[in-house]
């Protein structure tokens, strides 16, 4: 593929959790490794949190620190900025405004990861903005609701990119009114998850996952309510662990002690989500050093069928930990040989992880074939930009 310069917007310096600077590394380091010309810009009026601090306010000073610590990691250095629009003069630390704008023209390609970035003045000037989009189901709602904004806002974009493999077709309800999405899911460096040896001893199936996120998306359509919220979906698999005689560890936090008491008695067994939250490298260990996953999908996700699949789950994946989580009709893509299962009802999950501790070699090396088959980066990422069309 001829050299290009792509620009990747996102927001890990303003939301830095480790799930969510992974997300933006890997998409930064599969592009590198095509052999493209890769910056990373954020340019938004989104307020940045801080990690160590769990607070909001106009301080982008660890957002950037965080940002040239990335990039010297990374490969990126002197290719990054952080513009904070939502001040005045607009700062920026690393590249200029300046740059910024002179990136923005001369782009072949502007990846708006998440759809996290608003466009602005500047950013019109390209007509090369790919839409890529992480949580299927809200957006498309809103278009058959007729929210303009929403209409207005995806129509900017030079193509339309989904993480819900079944957006657009029979499978998944919600109409598209003209609108054309293309499949694609979460690029995996996999070497850097990569490990060679077995997990440790007394290892345990794991999970991370924000506990209730319920509010933020949640959305009504044709007289039901949808949750973007994975909550309601662990407690309806609360039993899991009495199921499958095995320990299930959760790193989250539940603040109601009424429901940690229901979980704990159940055979949960939980972590503090902070420390991973702020160390990525140590967020990256905890997925290696576990024996598998367990999770549940967001509710919309789920009864939508959009065939949704979570980037942590692939990062199990790739480092050789078999994964089951619940069906969102991914499994008529990939996860037909084992390493990985779907769910829809208790006795399944007992079953699968029956399968792996039957035979564990075998379901790890699956896993770890399953990424580098279906979400190896550089793989998603060519594929991506050769479907948009550049």
């Amino acid at each position: 593929m001829k050299r290009k310069r792509i620009v990747v917007m996102g927001f890990m310096g303003s939301c830095p959790i480790a799930g969510v600077i992974w997300q933006h590394v890997h998409y930064i380091v599969g592009l590198q490794r095509l052999g493209h010309e890769v910056y990373y810009i954020e340019d938004s009026a989104r307020i940045p949190y801080n990690a160590e601090t769990f607070d909001t306010s106009n301080d982008f000073s660890y957002a950037t620190k965080l940002l040239g610590r990335l990039a010297n990691e990374f490969g990126f250095k002197n290719r990054w900025s952080f513009c904070a629009r939502y001040l005045p003069k607009l700062p920026t630390q690393g590249l200029s405004l300046r740059k910024i704008r002179q990136l923005y023209k001369s782009a072949d390609a502007i990846l708006n990861v998440c759809g996290a970035q608003e466009f602005n003045d500047d950013l019109l000037a390209s007509n090369r903005v790919l839409y890529v989009e992480s949580d299927p189901g809200v957006e498309q709602i809103k278009v058959d609701q007729c929210v303009q904004s929403t209409i207005d806002y995806l129509r900017g974009h030079h193509a339309l990119f989904t993480f819900g493999e079944n957006v657009g077709t029979k499978q998944f309800p919600v109409p598209a009114h003209g609108l054309h999405w293309l499949p694609t899911r979460q690029p995996i460096v996999t070497d850097l998850w990569r490990t060679q040896r077995p997990p440790p001893s007394g290892a345990i199936v794991t999970s991370v996952a924000n506990w209730s996120t319920s509010g933020l998306k949640d959305i009504t359509w044709r007289g039901e309510k949808y949750l973007w919220s994975k909550s309601r979906e662990f407690i309806r698999f609360v039993n899991a662990p009495k199921a499958a005689g095995e320990t299930l560890e959760l790193a989250t936090d539940i603040k109601d002690e009424k429901t940690r008491t229901k979980f704990s008695s159940a055979g949960w067994r939980f972590r503090s989500p902070h420390d991973l939250s702020v160390n990525y490298w140590g967020y990256r260990d905890y997925i290696r050093r576990s024996k598998a996953e367990f999770t549940v999908a967001k509710d919309q996700y789920v009864r939508l069928n959009t065939a949704w699949f979570s980037d942590r789950s692939a990062c199990y994946l790739a480092a050789g930990r078999p994964v089951v989580t619940q069906e969102t009709g991914f499994t008529k893509i990939y996860g037909h040989h084992g390493g990985l299962f779907g769910f829809r009802k208790l006795p399944e999950i007992a079953e699968a992880l029956r399968e792996i501790n039957a035979n564990y070699r075998r379901h790890s090396r699956a896993a770890r074939e399953i990424a580098r088959e279906f979400f190896e980066a550089e793989k998603v990422l060519a594929s991506l930009l050769d479907r948009a069309g550049l």
